[in-house]
């Protein structure tokens, strides 16, 4: 059942996709409202199609540390699951992605007309100065900055490096940041063809206030992500017990 559940949902996923992202380019001619409208609409409905064909359902706590308006959100990332929700979830985000992906077919127009942040990961220094400039745009109109402190998707119960652009963002922009942290990995698993049912938490926590030491701000990020993490990593798997 799983797998014919997940042949059905990627047959509807990229249909649709491709679809939406073709038909809604024209968008592109009357500025960003209305291309982000159709961000959200496909968004929206990817979640419902993970819902209905999937079987995978969102349970969000914290709601009320959400931002309004600038701050730096810095997420766990174990899954193209959050990539949705967060389009859903946060205030015509602002996000850090990896410069390929505006300059993928389909998707990288829309990537550049909602004036995402893209980085060049070779470029070293310079990448994070077009980084943190790309942050400063974004939060002098109120958007919430996302970006993921490690820069990949990273399956649940592994380890990878914390890097420094959440850094950059912080002492740059000077905003608080606010983690959070989710178990997507448990359910729709990196490079996964299959989907396993189940209710996939994502946890707001509070915000980390500017102002604090560089080493002193990752370290406490990290711990706070890190920690809440394997907390609903170990939820997830006593509830397929």
């Amino acid at each position: 059942m799983i797998l014919v559940r997940g042949v059905l949902f990627n047959l509807l996923f990229f249909g649709f996709t491709l679809t939406l992202g073709l038909v809604g380019m024209p968008a592109f001619l009357f500025g960003t409202r209305p291309v982000l409208a159709i961000a959200r609409f496909w968004s929206r409905s990817v979640l419902t199609l993970t819902r209905v064909v999937a079987g995978i359902d969102v349970e969000l706590r914290g709601a009320e540390n959400l931002p309004k308006g600038a701050a730096i959100v810095a997420a766990k990332h174990q899954s193209a699951w959050e990539t949705l929700y967060f389009t859903e979830l946060l205030d015509a985000p602002a996000a850090v992605l990896k410069q390929e992906l505006v300059r993928a077919p389909i998707i990288g127009p829309y990537f550049r007309a909602l004036n995402m942040i893209p980085v060049d990961r070779k470029a070293g220094a310079a990448a994070l100065r077009q980084m943190v400039e790309g942050g400063r745009a974004a939060a002098a109109v109120g958007r919430p900055i996302l970006i993921f402190p490690q820069g990949t998707r990273v399956a649940p119960g592994a380890k990878a490096p914390y890097h420094p652009g959440t850094a950059a963002l912080y002492t740059g922009l000077d905003l608080p940041v606010v983690p959070v942290a989710l178990n997507s990995g448990m359910y729709w698993s990196r490079n996964a063809f299959w989907k396993t049912p189940g209710r996939i938490v994502v946890e707001v926590l509070p915000a980390i206030p500017p102002g604090l030491n560089r080493k002193v701000f990752m370290a406490r990020l990290e711990e706070t992500l890190e920690s809440a993490t394997a907390r609903l990593e170990e939820e997830a798997r006593l509830g397929k017990r």
